[in-house]
């Protein structure tokens, strides 16, 4: 079959649905439109035929009647996916439907794969996520939540914006991974002779343009993390980060909280919603409480990063968790706050005061050097933002890279590298700047009630398959 090489559309069926809502039953409008999309559903009656089309707006019934619709006859064995292009008038039928009726119609395009029942969609796992452009056709669920993701990107990004951020680009492919804690994945470049990393995150790059002059800066983009997969985790995520020179971590925490229940409110309309079954509350001051004085209500005794590493070792010890001998006090508590405490965070609330000791790129905090002005916002159980005071003394963090080289070297795969460009630019100096980076897929997923984190990305990353 030829299929044509477009189609005059003018017309969209959620728009129709809305513009005409007044037209009573049986009534005609006189006007024409041109529509298109996909069978969903096909009925014939004799010399009548119903058929529900859908495209990305909504759906509306095509009515089509052997005396008046073309190729009538080729109109009743149309397959159910099958797209077509429709002209005709706007009308109710008897029966309060409105409708399309039929005059003329062209296939544009023919579906060979079934979609599945038509009421429950495509249930299998695998096939959802490896074909989701069936997906998205076959179940409703999957195209409302891709939309409201978009809602949210575009919120973040109009709120960043508004708060006079630039919006920038930098490097994916980067010569040593850097940014964060993580593994990387690696490539090589052949022009370059030279193996290259994808970012683990953006973070030194964005700073390097704070030091260059610009004092407020975001990207949104992939980054790419060679870790597990599992329901909160995918190995490429979509990661918001931004930086504002002249701003301590508790400036940041307060922008992190405006912007997250703003987005709520321009896409839910509300603070307040249901996540799971359960309220869950945007709504603001979120609490803010010290990583120590939560691990210790966890566990039943004061502990902190002061505490002798034995203690904590063995607190870890009796909740299965294997301690390494390169962890100290401060690697420690962190293990330990998320084993016991981090669970228990359901509505939005902000983690302070991290140990340097995991916190190579974070400033020390004023009152106590063995901590830094850190902080990590969770929610329902889950991490949904970090940020800091940055650390601008070439000194300090040339100290804390060489600390990352030291456990890369006592085998972990984690640990950073020194990044002596990064150390250079420093050196031209960074003023007081704050950073916060937050997990865009973990945010749709509150914004959308999805407990999977494939659920809100369009192609999730699935193992190959094997012929």
């Amino acid at each position: 079959m030829t299929t044509p090489y477009s189609f005059a559309h003018n017309a969209y069926a959620g728009d129709l649905q809305g513009t005409w809502d007044h037209l009573i039953d049986g009534e005609e409008s006189g006007v024409t439109v041109h529509v298109a999309g996909r069978v969903m559903l096909l009925r014939t009656q004799g010399k009548l035929a119903f058929a529900t089309m859908r495209d990305s707006t909504g759906e509306i019934q095509l009515f089509a009647l052997a005396a008046v619709t073309e190729g009538f006859d080729e109109f009743v064995k149309l397959h159910l996916g099958d797209w077509v292009g429709v002209a005709g008038e706007i009308v109710r039928t008897k029966r309060g439907e409105l409708s399309v009726k039929v005059g003329s119609w062209k296939t544009l395009a023919v579906a060979q794969h079934n979609f599945g029942d038509k009421w429950s969609g495509i249930s299998d796992f695998d096939l959802r996520y490896r074909h989701r452009e069936a997906d998205l056709w076959a179940n409703e669920k999957s195209r409302t939540t891709l939309a409201r993701r978009s809602e949210v990107v575009r919120a973040v990004r109009e709120r960043c914006w508004a708060a006079n951020f630039m919006e920038v680009e930098t490097p994916i492919l980067n010569p040593i991974p850097t940014g964060a804690s993580a593994r990387p994945f690696s490539t090589f470049h052949n022009a370059l002779d030279s193996e290259f990393y994808l970012r683990i995150a953006p973070e030194l790059w964005l700073k390097r343009l704070v030091v260059g002059g610009f004092e407020r800066v975001f990207e949104l983009g992939r980054v790419f993390r060679n870790e597990g997969v599992s329901p909160r985790h995918n190995p490429e995520f979509t990661m918001l980060e931004l930086y504002a020179a002249y701003w301590d971590f508790e400036d940041m925490m307060t922008f992190t909280e405006e912007l997250v229940a703003g987005v709520a409110v321009d896409v839910l309309g509300s603070t307040e919603t249901t996540y799971q079954g359960q309220p869950l509350s945007f709504s603001t001051p979120w609490p803010r409480h010290t990583m120590a004085e939560l691990t210790s209500g966890a566990v039943g005794e004061e502990v902190s990063v002061h505490t002798p590493r034995v203690r904590l070792a063995a607190l870890l010890a009796e909740r299965d968790v294997e301690v390494q001998e390169s962890w100290g006090e401060g690697r420690c508590l962190a293990e330990l706050f998320e084993v016991s405490a981090e669970a228990t965070l359901w509505d939005p609330a902000f983690v302070t005061e991290h140990p340097v000791e995991v916190s190579p790129l974070a400033r020390r905090h004023r009152r106590d050097p063995a901590l830094t002005e850190r902080f990590e916002s969770y929610a329902v159980g889950r991490e949904l933002s970090n940020g800091f005071s940055e650390l601008n003394d070439p000194v300090d963090q040339r100290s804390r890279f060489e600390e990352q080289a030291r456990l890369a070297a006592a085998g972990d795969d984690e640990a950073m590298r020194i990044d002596e460009d990064y150390v250079r630019a420093l050196e031209w100096g960074l003023p007081p700047t704050a950073g916060l980076g937050v997990g865009i897929d973990r945010l749709v997923m509150l914004m959308t009630d999805e407990s999977n984190i494939r659920e809100v990305i369009a192609f999730p990353t699935l193992k190959p398959l094997r012929d």
